[in-house]
């Protein structure tokens, strides 16, 4: 494969990957005016890389722009070494697109309409490599209504787009023109521009203020000071072409022929790319203010409302703590193991049980085991009952705790900040809101549920401590030491070893003895439960407090906020396409590849929202020009 056809598939293949990225990222956008207009550039902008890939094979297309008289068309006529269009001296302006091509080119290659051209063929050397234009004046008063579809400045419009490098033409007297510096500024994205000045046999160099006035133009650095009807009096002699003019001429040939063309295309594509990236950068960057306080109402309003949920919330599970008591209780006992003190906790447990057993134990009739089987079921329908009261209290409270007058207030209040974002308000409705505030309290209660039950995991797993439970088991194993010791010391010393042997203790002391034991094991019951329960509250406030620090009302305007998120994702990956772009742009710059435009970036400054420049080049200070010696 040869070098301009790998060239040629290298341009295609960026650009259709290219294209492929700004198309996603595009049809990504949310819906969000400023988004919705950046789609629409990128659109455009995909209609361009279009006619990009039809004009890929075709030669590079060279246009004229300049004012009326600036001798575009002696220009063409001097760089083609013939007198192919008419000048000047024949017709005062040039007022429909002349197209001049080799004969084999159709204008499909090039994307142009032929019916609104002229078209010329002819085989010259210089149209192997280029396609040359002579497009319509811009400054002309005949049919200078731009909105008219015949006028001279909707032909140029429609040409300059389908244009590689454009040839800006002018003279002592023209380079000022006003409105050859708007439609340059509007074409140069997307095309390389060369300036010329005319008439340099007649005329003083006004190089160096021209340049000053296009000093936000890349390649602005050097312009080309050149007699066109000299040039072509020269090659029609036979002459080489030399000075300004053989440079020009080596300029937009060996400079722009076989892979230059495509490297001109494809840096041509990238800075319009660029540049309507930087233009929806504008637009988002002007926006996206209006987003962030967007969000900081949502979590403000989410505030106010969780903490109004957590408060309820919590006042019901302090109210109605009974049952998490229990199943503490029960879960720090399965994990005490087997000891006397945990002996007494299943006893305090299941003492309902028990004595449900020992009914059952001295049934003597059917009657009394149904009297024990209704006991027994009685029981566990109110443990069933507590348990499901209390979900359906925390239930309650969730589905309570907004009054409506302070959910419409909260809307009110987004719908506000919806508004000056431009996001859709419906997004925050009263419609919709109960159905959300459902939600989202459905959804605390699920956390509030494992919260709780973590937490009591582990205060189960703190309170079956070694430390804990040799305190409690030590309290219970000391009253027991002493009683066996009273009981040991009266049978075995005080009865049969002492001098003076007393009776054994009678029922009446093992009586008193097992109040007491039964006495110290209820105090040592009664403090360790209230360890736990003094132990659940703090844990229970915690919790509330972490509950409010996580937004209880995440549910809350769910809509808005997923859309305020799309909008900063959406100019995320604007700045990363602009960076793969910026990548490409210097990747083309390294391999030689001439061209550019000026970046909105400079432009901005110059620019209001439409694009529109204010710096006007007829308000730079005049300077006398400088006769050059030809």
């Amino acid at each position: 494969m040869s070098g301009p056809e790998f060239a040629q598939l290298e341009v295609l293949a960026e650009v259709d990957a290219l294209v492929a990225r700004l198309h996603d990222w595009a049809e990504s956008a949310p819906a969000w005016d400023p988004a919705e207009k950046c789609r629409a550039l990128v659109r455009r902008l995909a209609d361009r890389a279009a006619s990009l890939r039809v004009r890929i094979e075709a030669p590079l297309v060279v246009a004229t722009l300049g004012g009326t008289g600036t001798g575009k068309s002696a220009l063409v006529n001097a760089l083609l070494g013939s007198e192919v269009v008419q000048t000047g001296r024949a017709r005062p302006t040039t007022t429909r697109p002349t197209i001049i091509c080799r004969p084999d080119l159709t204008l499909d290659m090039l994307g142009i309409d032929p019916t609104s051209v002229e078209l010329v063929q002819r085989d010259l050397p210089l149209l192997r490599e280029l396609v040359l234009i002579d497009c319509p004046d811009p400054d002309t008063t005949e049919e200078d209504d731009a909105a008219r579809k015949g006028s001279n400045l909707a032909r140029l419009r429609t040409i300059l787009p389908k244009c590689d490098l454009l040839l800006v033409t002018a003279t002592q007297q023209k380079y000022r023109s006003a409105r050859v510096a708007q439609e340059l500024a509007a074409a140069a994205c997307g095309a390389e521009v060369v300036l010329v000045q005319t008439h340099a046999e007649i005329e003083d160099d006004v190089r160096d203020d021209w340049r000053r006035l296009l000093s936000d133009l890349p390649g602005g650095e050097h312009i080309f000071f050149v007699d066109s009807l000299r040039a072509l009096a020269c090659a029609q002699a036979g002459l080489q072409p030399r000075g300004e003019f053989a440079a020009l001429l080596d300029r937009l040939t060996r400079q722009t022929a076989g892979a230059a063309a495509s490297r001109i295309r494809r840096a041509n594509f990238l800075d319009l790319a660029a540049e309507t990236l930087a233009a929806c950068r504008f637009r988002l960057d002007q926006a996206m203010p209006a987003v962030s306080p967007l969000q900081a109402a949502i979590l403000q309003q989410r505030s106010l409302l969780a903490a109004q949920l957590v408060r309820e919330i919590q006042a019901e599970l302090l109210a109605s703590r009974r049952p998490w008591e229990q199943r503490l209780l029960a879960q720090t006992t399965s994990r005490w193991g087997l000891s006397p003190f945990s002996l007494v906790l299943r006893a305090y447990q299941g003492l309902g049980t028990v004595l449900t057993g020992v009914l059952l134990y001295r049934a003597r009739s059917p009657a009394q085991v149904a009297l024990w089987g209704t006991v027994e079921g009685v029981r566990t329908w109110r443990r069933q009952r507590g348990r499901q009261q209390a979900q359906r209290a925390l239930d309650q409270a969730a589905s309570t705790c907004w009054d409506p007058s302070d959910l419409r207030k909260a809307a009110l209040v987004v719908q506000g900040y919806a508004e000056d974002a431009g996001l859709a308000r419906d997004a925050a409705s009263l419609d919709q809101l109960p159905r959300e505030a459902e939600a989202a309290a459905a959804d605390f209660l699920a956390g509030v549920s494992a919260d709780v039950d973590a937490l009591i995991r582990r205060l189960a797993e703190r309170h079956t401590g070694w430390l804990t439970r040799w305190r409690y088991e030590g309290l219970l194993a000391a009253m027991l030491t002493f009683l066996l010791y009273r009981l040991g010391k009266n049978f075995f010393y005080d009865s049969w070893l002492a001098s003076h042997p007393t009776p054994m203790f009678g029922l009446e002391f093992y009586v008193s003895a097992g109040f007491w034991l039964v006495l110290w094991c209820l105090l040592l019951l009664g403090a360790f439960c209230r360890r736990l329960r003094r132990g659940l509250g703090k844990e229970l406030d915690r919790l509330a407090e972490g509950w409010r620090d996580r937004s209880s009302a995440v549910g809350l305007f769910a809509a808005l906020e997923q859309a305020a998120e799309s909008c900063e994702r959406f100019r995320q990956e604007l700045e990363t396409l602009r960076h793969h772009i910026s990548n490409l742009q210097g990747q083309v710059a390294a391999s030689g590849a001439p061209g550019g435009s000026p970046s909105y970036e400079h432009a901005s400054a110059d620019r209001g929202p439409s694009g529109s420049s204010h710096r006007h080049p007829d308000s730079q200070p005049a300077r006398t020009p400088q006769r050059a010696d030809h």
